[in-house]
């Protein structure tokens, strides 16, 4: 991880906060996209996954990232193990879909958006599994 990136403890009740955002998020994702709104459904799974991503590095490092970059989160998960790499995959191809999602005027493809949703759950249920061990 960058010397410059911030990072901020994470106790085991956060982790355990993350985890539960990270769940609803991903399940409002679901119910979105089962609803044909593409754009919610995705902006609601990137959201799940930052949410996740917050979680693993919290029960796995005791930190999350804090910089301006949703990119620091994803050079913090690298250091949080197996958990942290699958959640890093798909962080990563999520993220790329927050501009379009949130603030551009395009609509958002139905195979896309499943897709989006299927990575956030995968995360939610990493970040889930995560939050367990610290119990």
């Amino acid at each position: 991880m960058p010397r410059s990136a911030r990072t901020r403890p994470v106790s085991a009740a956060q982790v355990h906060a993350y985890s539960r955002k990270a769940q609803e998020f991903a399940a409002a994702a679901a119910s979105e996209l089962e609803a044909g709104r593409h754009i919610a459904a995705t902006s609601l799974a990137i959201h799940a996954a930052i949410n996740a991503a917050d979680a693993v590095c919290g029960a796995r490092v005791g930190q999350r990232a804090a910089g301006e970059g949703h990119d620091q989160a994803v050079s913090l998960l690298a250091t949080a193990g197996p958990d942290g790499n699958a959640v890093a995959k798909d962080l990563r191809r999520l993220l790329p879909l927050k501009t379009q999602a949130e603030y551009e005027p395009e609509d958002i493809a139905h195979g896309v958006a499943a897709k989006a949703v299927e990575r956030a759950q995968r995360c939610a249920a990493i970040a889930c599994a995560a939050a367990a061990g610290t119990d």
